[in-house]
């Protein structure tokens, strides 16, 4: 009887043996398909976490939230001041309501050489820009500076070095680099202007625009394919957050062109304008509400429209 069973008990303990590798198998395969769909859940909860953001790398709405400045994630609640370009206008802006403080920076046009706030065809204002980012700094306001000629680019970086210990604060910085529908002003040189700004610190906004026109009673021509292609390819490899200013009188018939624009990179948002004589109606913006992520369509618009914006959703 023993002869009999020694054979039978082998066979049990291979059998036994060979189950259990297979059971192993069976469990690592398992395992490894929970931690793989775990990871894709991980990223798809970092991308979402980053719209709300504000794309990958733009911080502006962190900012303002971080100090109880904004709620929630829609850029249509960011506020505006615009033309800071005297020490009276700036005194308003950071005292009033605005979270973003836009300013033109220019030369001086005489005596000592340096950059001071005004807009062209101006070459003198009672404030220079050093004086100006003095009294910026120590406010919880973030500041949107914006260039018509590339003299006064580089030594306007060069006093910004303070203001950029702070990772987060704001720092926006505006050109034309590309002619747009309409637009009649030779736009700032692309290749110059990106040079330049490219050594900036990562979180730096590069706000880059075309530059556009716009006539009462006319069918005036939206963005074309081939001025977001060019925009695209000048954006591609820039390492920081891209804001294209965008001409709301524009964008009913834009919308494939920019749509496809904002697609390319999470980097990339629209800032909508509006030129003081233009006419648009808001549910030419519609779409843009409805079709992308609230916070990656900034809105300098006038409150009373904004308020009407919100409502669109």
């Amino acid at each position: 009887m023993s002869s009999f069973w020694k054979p039978s008990r082998k066979t049990d303990v291979s059998v036994f043996f060979y189950l259990l590798g297979i059971s192993l198998v069976l469990i690592i395969c398992l395992a490894v398909h929970v931690l793989q769909n775990l990871n894709g859940e991980r990223v798809d909860i970092f991308k979402s976490s980053g719209s709300q953001t504000g794309t990958m790398c733009d911080r502006t709405l962190q900012y303002f939230r971080s100090r109880g400045l904004l709620t929630g994630s829609d850029a249509a609640q960011l506020q505006w001041s615009h033309a800071v370009n005297s020490r009276n206008a700036l005194a308003q802006a950071l005292s009033g309501p605005s979270h973003m403080i836009e300013a033109d920076v220019t030369m001086r046009g005489h005596d000592t050489k340096e950059p001071i706030m005004a807009h062209p065809p101006d070459t003198d204002s009672d404030i220079t820009l050093k004086e100006w980012l003095e009294d910026v700094k120590t406010n919880n306001k973030g500041i949107k500076l914006d260039f018509k000629s590339l003299e006064a680019v580089s030594p306007s970086l060069a006093l910004l070095e303070d203001l950029l210990t702070e990772p987060d604060f704001p720092v926006w910085i505006n050109a034309d680099i590309l002619s747009g529908p309409g637009g009649k002003t030779r736009p700032v040189n692309s290749q110059a202007f990106l040079s330049v700004v490219s050594v900036l610190p990562a979180q730096i906004v590069l706000s880059l625009g075309w530059t556009t026109g716009w006539t009462a009673g006319r069918n005036n021509p939206g963005y074309s394919w081939d001025m977001v292609h060019v925009m695209e390819e000048k954006c591609r490899d820039l390492k920081h957050p891209v804001t294209f200013p965008v001409r709301a009188a524009l964008l009913a018939q834009s919308f494939s062109q920019l749509s496809w624009l904002l697609q390319q990179s999470d980097r990339y948002t629209l800032t909508v304008w509006t030129g003081q004589y233009d006419e648009f109606a808001l549910q030419d913006l519609e779409l843009y509400r409805k079709d992308f992520d609230v916070s990656r369509i900034y809105y300098d618009l006038p409150n009373s429209l904004k308020a009407e914006l919100s409502m669109i959703s």
